[in-house]
């Protein structure tokens, strides 16, 4: 529980840092999860019809310290000039990583 608030937080600071323009700088952070075991194959969901304003988050495999739980898809509010990228599992020798989703600009 106190690893899936310290993510929130995270989460919620470096979103709240991508507000404020950078003059030329480029920052990376990256938040993740890692597990020993793989994730199941995904569920598949039906994807909603595109509203405006909003982003489709897929749903996905999260790893809540004992076993995986499957997250449904969301909504996000979109950001003018951004794409959002979902988040991922990962193989990395024997361990799997989740890589949270991110917003990317558009260039």
């Amino acid at each position: 529980m106190r690893i899936r608030a310290l993510l929130i937080s995270l989460a919620l600071l470096f979103a709240g840092l991508g507000l404020a323009p950078a003059a030329s700088a480029r920052v990376a952070v990256g938040i993740g999860v890692t597990v020993g075991t793989p994730p199941p194959a995904a569920i598949v969901e039906p994807v909603p019809p595109p509203r405006v304003g909003w982003v489709w988050v897929p749903g996905h495999w999260a790893w809540n310290g004992y076993r995986y739980v499957w997250r449904r898809g969301h909504w996000i509010a979109a950001r003018p000039g951004w794409r959002y990228v979902p988040g991922y599992w990962v193989q990395s020798g024997p361990v799997w990583q989740f890589h949270l989703g991110y917003w990317t600009r558009i260039r």
